[in-house]
């Protein structure tokens, strides 16, 4: 067990600490070493009164919106939530998710896009691309959404909304400069009949967001060689985990949180949001997915880890992951129509080891996703025992997923 010396110093996380710690097989070398793995928990208990309204009780453990992580793709659920939030400020007639909208380039390596081989007409769209974000973290999807909102659309909306420390400042997966990120291709929507009904032209942003200092490792690769210098996270996309329970929160529960921080969005856009953040890629037809390589837990990584086994039918987890430079992120409401468990639970870990980045060595599955898995299954199966006053009605979580 851990000692007794390095439990005091848990008291502010103490309910946590307490919980993992019954379990030391799985998150006692973890928790002694909390500042080599930079784990950040959050978990949100859900208590229904007689009206059935929910009330919400936060545990955290070590929580810093300080201590950086590397976001991955987590932060592709603001931006495809935002994508939907500008075209219900825009009010243009005929204007909506589904209207076909083509990228155009802005010059340089910044590139177009006329059609999408994975919608089933070819034509691409914000609510296509937004449910390739959420069933298998596309990339792709969330670049072109990027390129719709901009650089500073983004971030002053965000931090307009109380979110103070996100900083989203660059595409993924592609290797762009800074000049090329702060510029963002022009996009035309056309309505059925090809007439153009809405234009964004391409915009270089001039928005200037404060720098962090942001040092991480002891190493690095670069074009096949070993630099002996931590890494450089300074200029990276920064979100905290904080920010992004309550985003998960905010979608699930828009009336609980504080006004300032619900996005504009639809009683439809929620369930749109729902559907496909609880949705598995197998259920999906459009985009159509080989389970081989996206099986049906593929980005659910609490209470699934990396495993390849089916999912539980009456559970449902709304979420959203990231996975980069040896960081592992998973923000999620969890829905268990069976048994009426319900909860939220966001947390990160640092896969790393040996302190090198771009080497591809990174912990992953031997350290991040066994942790991820055993934390999700512990407080779901703390929550299954736990004594609940009133049961919950989830019926407004139950999606039709059907395409």
């Amino acid at each position: 067990m851990v000692s007794a010396l390095f439990a005091q110093k848990r008291k502010k996380d103490d309910f946590l600490f307490r919980l993992l710690s019954k379990y030391p097989e799985h998150f006692s070398h973890i928790l002694k070493n909390e500042g080599q793995y930079r784990v950040q928990i959050i978990y949100t208990q859900i208590n229904r009164d007689k009206n059935r309204k929910p009330q919400f009780t936060n545990y955290n453990f070590n929580v810093k919106d300080t201590l950086y992580f590397y976001p991955a793709s987590t932060v592709k659920l603001p931006v495809a939530i935002l994508a939907l939030q500008k075209l219900n400020e825009l009010k243009i007639p005929g204007l909506d998710k589904y209207t076909t909208m083509i990228t155009g380039s802005a010059g340089g390596r910044l590139t177009e896009v006329h059609n999408d081989p994975s919608a089933p007409d070819g034509r691409p769209t914000i609510a296509h691309y937004i449910k390739k974000i959420l069933l298998v973290s596309d990339n792709d999807a969330y670049n072109r959404l990027y390129e719709f909102l901009g650089q500073e659309y983004i971030n002053k909306t965000l931090h307009r909304m109380g979110f103070k420390e996100v900083s989203i400042t660059h595409r993924l997966e592609v290797s762009l400069s800074d000049e090329e990120n702060r510029t963002a291709n022009p996009v035309y929507f056309y309505d059925t009949a090809g007439k153009l009904i809405y234009e964004k032209p391409a915009e270089k942003i001039k928005l200037t967001i404060p720098s962090k200092n942001i040092k991480l490792g002891k190493g690095f690769m670069k074009d096949g060689v070993l630099i002996h210098q931590p890494f450089d996270f300074s200029a990276k996309n920064r979100i905290s985990l904080s920010s992004l329970h309550q985003i998960v929160k905010s979608i699930l529960f828009p009336e609980f949180v504080e006004k300032e921080k619900r996005f504009l969005l639809t009683e439809e856009d929620y369930a749109f949001l729902r559907k496909y953040m609880s949705m598995m890629p197998f259920e999906s037809r459009s985009p159509a997915y080989d389970p081989e390589v996206f099986w049906d837990t593929y980005v659910k990584f609490l209470f699934y880890g990396s495993e390849k086994n089916a999912s539980l039918p009456y559970l449902r987890i709304f979420n959203k992951v990231g996975e980069a430079y040896g960081f592992l992120i998973d923000a999620a409401y969890f829905a268990d129509f069976k048994n009426g468990v319900e909860f939220f639970l966001s947390a990160v870990i640092h896969c790393n080891e040996d302190g090198i980045y771009n080497d591809n060595q990174y912990d992953y599955d031997t350290v991040g996703f066994p942790f991820l898995k055993h934390l999700g299954r512990v407080i779901y199966d703390y929550e299954l025992k736990r004594k609940k006053a009133h049961r919950p009605d989830l019926s407004v979580f139950q999606m039709n997923y059907s395409d």
